[in-house]
């Protein structure tokens, strides 16, 4: 078997607005883009490579489901970039062992987390 084998390989985030879905992750998180015809745009610097489909054909933004999580050296800073861009908070910053975390809804709808590690000492 591969590295590969049963690990996430992509995401594809739905898009009701393709251009302002771009906007939104290079302003905020300094992604970059690859255009694959009108309605679809594979993204490129988070991580983990993906895409923005605005079809509709098989999936739709909604709160629900699965949450993919980014990590942030400064939280406040992500943050505010994330409401500059158009973003929406959807859950304000908490605590947990081992770090802290905030939601927001891009915009799409969308909801997605960022979280930074916080250790004691």
């Amino acid at each position: 078997m591969s590295e590969r084998h049963h690990t996430i390989h992509y995401i594809e985030l739905p898009a009701v607005s393709l251009a302002d879905m771009k906007a939104f992750y290079a302003a905020v998180f300094g992604w970059t883009f690859t255009d694959y015809g009108p309605g679809y745009a594979a993204f490129h610097g988070a991580g983990i490579e993906g895409g923005f489909d605005e079809s509709r054909e098989y999936i739709s933004p909604r709160p629900a489901g699965a949450l993919v999580i980014l990590y942030s050296d400064d939280l406040e800073s992500t943050q505010a970039s994330i409401v500059k861009a158009g973003g929406t908070i959807s859950t304000p910053t908490y605590s947990f062992p081992g770090g802290r975390r905030f939601h927001f809804q891009d915009p799409s709808g969308n909801e997605l987390g960022v979280w930074i590690e916080v250790t004691d000492g």
